[in-house]
């Protein structure tokens, strides 16, 4: 069976990527022009909800991880889309986490 140790580098991929989705969002409702931010403060929270849950059937070697891997990395890949538009430093950030997160969940799921 699969599991935590099979899949340890995506794990720690996903949960990270979460981490800094969710401190992207964050910080984003501290911009001057939070209405600007709001599809970035949404697909952050998006893409946390969706990397913790990914983490988590990885942990408990689901059968289903690797179909929640998959859109994952879709998920991820909008995120990062999105906070290429910003050029601030926390968008960047998230922007980085997300494009690793992404290469992660599809090499698992290959």
């Amino acid at each position: 069976m699969k599991n935590y140790h099979t899949y340890k580098s995506c794990i720690e991929a996903c949960l990270k990527c979460a981490a800094i989705c969710d401190h992207c969002a964050s910080s984003c409702l501290q911009e001057d022009d939070v209405r600007m931010m709001s599809r970035c403060i949404q697909l952050d929270m998006e893409c946390a909800a969706m990397c913790y849950l990914a983490a988590q059937l990885m942990s408990l070697g689901s059968e289903k991880a690797i179909e929640v891997c998959k859109i994952c990395a879709i998920m991820c890949d909008a995120c990062a889309a999105e906070c290429a538009h910003h050029s601030n430093e926390h968008c960047l950030e998230c922007y980085n986490a997300c494009k690793q997160c992404a290469e992660e969940c599809r090499r698992m799921a290959a």
